[in-house]
């Protein structure tokens, strides 16, 4: 066998091995994907199957019974939850834009990266570390509140809010940029009237996304909104009643009709967090369309 003829066998040889390698790669992704999208149909199923019985017109419209009392709902958690994801949102939405803003279309690379880093280890720190942080600074030596909870939560969505605004804001074309400044236009007023409404369909997207990231964490709400008065309760400086709070509540219950209650708080919390999900992947596709992504 000579020097070509060697060549060309080794050659299809190594052909043959990286298809096979990747076959196999396929077969895993898709055995991976499979398996992801089983979990998912599992944990909704369960929940809807154990819940569904107990959603009724009574038990969204009333708040939550008191203890050792039966009959009750959940209006006064839905209520509460809106409060604080509000507040939260309210807080965490415009410094995020502002951050992703300046570290985007004003800030040197020798400041945006750090504040980049920072933004990727905060929303790495564990939300249990966030509550312990805001229980020490607002509730500790006074009581619980909703705005406390609100804090937290403000706290968890910030970096999500900011690095998904940073990602879609340098998804802008440069040629409208370049465009706005070749007609005279300053950075400042192109970047307001030109780069945000281009990038307008992802922002709202990661803001929709922090929503429902936020809408059931469990852990920040023991430390500061767990605590709280029957009834319907509207005002923030107090304890306002919630809907993780209620599900873990109810879980520990040793009656199987607040087991039953508790499956169903989850359940409408799930269809929450999917709508939100589904507005936000419209609101995206959309961005990437007007993109030209």
């Amino acid at each position: 066998m000579n020097g070509s003829e060697h060549a060309l066998y080794s050659g299809r040889g190594n052909l043959k091995r990286r298809n096979r390698v990747n076959r196999l790669v396929e077969v895993a992704s898709t055995v991976a994907a499979l398996l992801a999208v089983a979990v998912l149909l599992i944990v909704v199923g369960s929940v809807l199957l154990k819940g569904i019985g107990a959603i009724s017109w009574h038990f969204l419209t009333t708040p939550t019974a008191l203890f050792g009392e039966s009959g009750g709902g959940i209006s006064n958690a839905i209520v509460g939850t809106a409060i604080i994801v509000g507040i939260a949102a309210l807080m965490a939405i415009p410094v995020g834009m502002l951050v992703a803003i300046y570290t985007t279309e004003f800030a040197s690379p020798r400041i945006a990266h750090p504040v980049r880093f920072v933004l990727d280890v905060l929303n790495g720190v564990p939300t249990i570390i966030t509550g312990i942080f805001v229980f020490g600074l607002l509730v500790e030596g006074d009581k619980q509140s909703g705005t406390a909870a609100s804090v937290a939560l403000a706290i968890i969505m910030l970096p999500i809010v900011a690095r998904t605004a940073q990602e879609v804001l340098t998804l802008v074309p440069g040629a409208l940029k370049e465009g706005a400044y070749a007609l005279g236009i300053a950075h400042w007023r192109s970047t307001l009237r030109i780069t945000l409404p281009t990038a307008a369909g992802g922002i709202i997207t990661g803001c929709l996304l922090a929503v429902a990231r936020v809408a059931g964490e469990t852990a920040p709400l023991i430390l500061l909104s767990s605590i709280f008065r029957p009834g319907l309760q509207t005002d923030p400086s107090e304890a306002l009643a919630n809907m993780p709070i209620f599900i873990f509540q109810a879980s520990e219950s040793p009656k199987p009709e607040a087991h039953t209650e508790a499956w169903a708080a989850a359940l409408i919390l799930i269809a929450f967090v999917l709508v939100l999900n589904l507005i936000a992947r419209a609101f995206y596709a959309r961005s990437r369309k007007r993109m030209g992504v």
